[in-house]
C-alpha cells in the first residue's frame, strides 16, 4: 500500500501509518490473570489486574517502540513519548503507555532497528507492529504467541467483525496452522486507481469519458497532439506515470496489462485453481505491446521509466500531461500542486477503460498492514486488547454523543471554530494535527468497508449523516466523493495477490535477480528495441533461474493457508 502524505485530508495519510510496538505490561503486582478486555463490567480479576468500569485500578503499563513517520506531527509541546492520545488511554483505561524508544522511520530506520535489535538477539519488546521482511523473521525467531488464540479469546466483536471482512488477512502471518500476528486492518479499496483527467483539455477536444482503451487512445491522441495548454509548442503528453519500480502498483499501468486479462507482479488464480505468476502469463505480451505504442506515439514520456509515483504526480501537475492513474486521494499527493501551478485547471476523475473484450483488472490490496505480535514473556496480553477493543467499540463508528462524535480529541484534530465543527487542520487554533497517528493501531482503528461505503453515500445523498460520515466527509474535497465512487463502480475489477506469504525458501536466494531480471525486459521492450516476441525467452528464463520452483512452493503455501 504505497501510502503518502495528503495536504489538509485525511484520505491520503491512508497508507502513512505510524507503527507499534507495545511492551511489558507492569501494574503493581501484575501476574499472569484474566480481565474482562470488553471493559464495562466489574468481574472478579485475578490477583494484580483489577479492571473497574473498563479502568484498570491500579493503573498498568504497556511498554511500547514507536516508528515516527513524516505525516505524524505534535502540538503543544507534546511528543511522541507524551502526548494527548496516551494521557486518554491512562485517564479513561488506566493504561499507562511508555516508549522504550521511538524513530523517524526514514529510509526504512524502524525496520532496520528491530532487524539490529533481533540479530543481535535483544530483549524482545512483549508486543510490537513489524511488516514484510520484519514480520517474517518475528515468526522464525520463535519468540512470540499464536495470537490467534488470544484473539479468538479476548478480541471484542466489533473488532471480531471488521477481521472477517476479509479473513485471509492472517494468511501472510500464518504458519503450520498457526496466527502469529494480529493483522493490522486497513480500508479496503483504499489504494485502487481511478483515471484522473484534466477535465478542462476535454472541453477542449469535445471529449466523453474514455470507457475502453480504444477511447483512451483518442483522449492521449488529443492530449500529446492537440496542444491542450494553447501555448502553440508540442510539450504535453497524454499520460505521465511513474513505472521505476512496479508495473503494477497503484499509480502505475497495471491495468492495461488487466485489460487484457492478467496483471504483472500479481499471484493469480488460474483456470485450475492453481496459483499462477502475472508477469509471465502469455496475455501479458498484449499489454507490453500497446505501452510499447504508446511511447512510440510519444503519449508516455520517454522518462517515465524512470519516475516514481512523486516524479509523475508533480509532471502531471505542472500541466504537461492530461492523464493519470492512481488512488481516489491522488488530488492530494502525488498532484497536490496542480492547483497552484494551474488555477484554471479542471480534474475529473472516471472508471479505469476497460480492454478489446471488456476485460478489465486493477490493482487491489487486502486490507490490512502489517500486523501485531506478541511475545511469549508478556504476562497480560489481555490488557492490549482492552486498549484495541475500546478503540474498535467506541472510535472505529463512533455514536452520537460519545466523546468521539467529533474525532479523537479537541484542539487537535477538530475543534469549533465561529460555532461550527471543523476538521481543516489550517482552521484550528495552533493547527491542526491527526491523532490517530499516536495509537498503538498505527492508524486507529478502521473496519475495512467502511470508509468508501461512507464516502459514496455522502455522494449519493449530499449529506454527511453519521458521526463517522461528518468526521471523514469533513475533509474530503468534492472531487474525492466523486473519485470513491468511481472506485465503488468499478470494485468488481480489482485484484488481489493470492500470495502473501512472505517469502518462499527460494525466494529467499531467487526472487531479487527474477524481479530485476522482469523489470529489466519489461522496460526494454516498453522504452527500448526489444522486440515483444523477446518475453518468451524471458519467461523461459525465469522459469529455469528458480520461477518455476518458487511457483511450487507458492502453491503449496496457499494449499497450507487455504484449507
Amino acid at each position: 500500500m504505497t501510502n503518502h502524505v495528503r495536504k489538509g485530508s485525511l484520505l491520503a495519510i491512508a497508507g502513512l501509518l505510524a507503527s507499534v510496538a507495545v511492551t511489558g505490561c507492569t501494574g503493581g503486582d501484575s501476574s499472569a490473570g484474566g480481565g474482562d478486555p470488553g471493559g464495562g463490567s466489574d468481574k472478579p480479576q485475578e490477583a494484580g489486574l483489577q479492571l473497574v468500569d473498563g479502568k484498570y485500578d491500579p493503573p498498568v503499563t504497556i511498554t511500547t517502540v514507536r516508528r515516527i513517520v513524516s505525516a505524524a506531527e505534535f502540538k503543544n509541546g507534546e511528543t511522541m513519548d507524551d502526548n494527548v492520545h496516551y494521557r486518554w488511554a491512562k485517564d479513561k483505561l488506566g493504561i499507562e503507555i511508555k516508549n522504550l524508544w521511538s524513530v523517524k522511520d526514514t529510509n526504512g530506520a524502524y525496520a532496520t532497528k528491530l532487524k539490529l535489535a533481533l540479530s543481535s538477539n535483544e530483549e524482545m519488546p512483549d508486543v510490537l507492529f513489524a511488516s514484510g521482511s520484519v514480520a517474517q523473521m518475528l515468526i522464525d525467531s520463535g519468540k512470540f504467541m499464536d495470537v490467534g488464540e488470544l484473539f479468538d479469546k479476548y478480541a471484542g466483536e466489533t473488532w471480531k467483525k471488521a477481521m472477517n471482512e476479509d479473513p485471509s488477512v492472517w494468511y501472510e502471518f500464518t504458519r503450520d496452522g498457526k496466527r502469529y500476528g494480529i493483522p493490522n486492518l486497513d480500508y479496503d479499496y483504499n489504494n485502487d486507481p481511478v483515471l484522473w483527467v484534466r477535465g478542462d483539455w476535454m472541453e477542449k477536444f469535445n471529449l466523453e469519458a474514455p470507457t475502453t482503451l480504444e477511447d483512451y487512445e483518442k483522449m492521449l491522441e488529443a492530449f500529446t497532439n492537440g496542444d491542450p495548454d494553447g501555448d502553440g509548442q508540442k510539450n504535453t503528453y497524454g499520460v505521465s506515470t511513474g513505472l521505476k519500480d512496479s508495473y503494477s502498483d497503484s499509480f502505475g499501468l497495471g491495468w492495461v496489462f488487466g485489460a487484457y486479462g492478467t496483471m504483472p507482479g500479481f499471484w493469480l488464480k488460474q483456470e485450475d485453481g492453481s496459483i499462477g505468476y502475472g508477469s509471465v502469463q502469455p496475455e501479458i505480451k498484449q499489454g507490453l505491446q500497446k505501452l510499447k505504442d504508446w511511447v512510440q506515439k510519444g503519449y508516455i514520456p520517454q522518462e517515465a521509466g524512470i519516475w516514481d509515483a512523486a516524479k509523475a504526480g508533480s509532471f502531471m501537475s505542472a500541466g504537461s500531461a492530461g492523464t493519470f492513474s492512481g488512488p481516489y486521494w491522488s488530488e492530494a499527493y502525488p498532484m497536490g500542486d496542480l492547483e497552484k501551478n494551474n488555477p484554471e485547471a479542471e480534474l475529473v476523475t472516471f472508471p479505469l477503460p476497460v480492454g478489446p473484450d471488456g476485460k478489465s483488472m486493477h490493482y487491489g490490496r487486502h486490507p490490512y498492514n502489517g500486523a501485531i505480535f506478541i511475545n511469549k514473556k508478556m504476562k497480560n496480553p489481555e490488557i492490549f486488547f482492552t486498549y484495541a477493543n475500546y478503540l474498535f467499540d467506541h472510535v472505529a463508528d463512533p455514536k452520537p454523543g460519545s466523546e468521539f462524535e467529533n474525532g479523537w480529541a479537541k484542539g487537535y484534530d477538530w475543534d469549533i471554530v465561529d460555532g461550527e465543527v471543523t476538521y481543516d487542520l489550517a482552521k484550528i487554533p495552533g493547527g491542526g494535527v491527526r491523532v490517530f497517528f499516536y495509537s498503538l493501531l498505527e492508524h486507529g482503528p478502521r473496519i475495512p468497508s467502511q470508509n468508501l461505503q461512507a464516502l459514496v453515500k455522502i455522494a449519493e445523498s449530499g449529506k454527511a449523516e453519521t458521526p463517522y460520515e461528518k468526521i471523514w466527509g469533513g475533509f474530503v474535497p468534492p472531487i474525492e466523493l466523486q473519485s470513491a465512487t468511481d472506485v465503488w463502480d468499478s470494485r468488481e475489477f480489482s485484484v488481489k495477490s493470492e500470495f502473501t506469504g512472505g517469502t518462499t525458501p527460494t525466494m529467499e536466494t531467487k526472487w531479487d535477480y527474477l524481479k530485476k531480471l522482469e523489470m529489466e525486459k519489461f522496460s526494454k521492450i516498453i522504452f527500448g528495441n526489444d522486440p515483444v516476441e523477446s518475453f518468451d525467452a524471458f519467461v523461459e528464463e525465469w522459469k529455469a533461474q528458480g520461477g518455476e520452483q518458487i511457483t511450487k512452493e507458492v502453491n503449496e503455501w496457499y494449499q497450507s493457508v487455504s484449507r
